[in-house]
């Protein structure tokens, strides 16, 4: 399964949430499959995007278009970092033995 990682700076949180909620459906026209967002401990203007991608083309496509160049300076988006990623293993761990 292909998964992005995206690990930015925003100016400011809330603006940024805004501008990436309003993208969702760019987002699933392009390909995301699911995200979830995190954002560091100590810093809540540092967040990590972590998605489900339909093919890692499909992200680099969407992720590297002036489009979305012009939105990430909108959302105040401060060097982000993308690590294309792809599923060797995934599991859970019973906490019942």
């Amino acid at each position: 399964m292909p998964y992005v990682l995206i690990i930015h700076e925003v100016a400011d949180y809330p603006a940024w949430k805004a501008i990436f909620d309003g993208a969702a459906g760019i987002r699933r026209d392009a390909g995301e499959l699911a995200y979830q967002v995190l954002k560091y401990d100590t810093d809540p203007n540092r967040i990590v995007h972590y998605s489900l991608w339909r093919s890692l083309d499909a992200a680099r496509a969407f992720f590297e278009s002036d489009r979305l160049i012009e939105i990430r300076a909108q959302a105040g988006v401060k060097a982000p970092e993308f690590i294309y990623l792809e599923q060797l293993e995934r599991g859970v761990l019973d906490a019942s033995h």
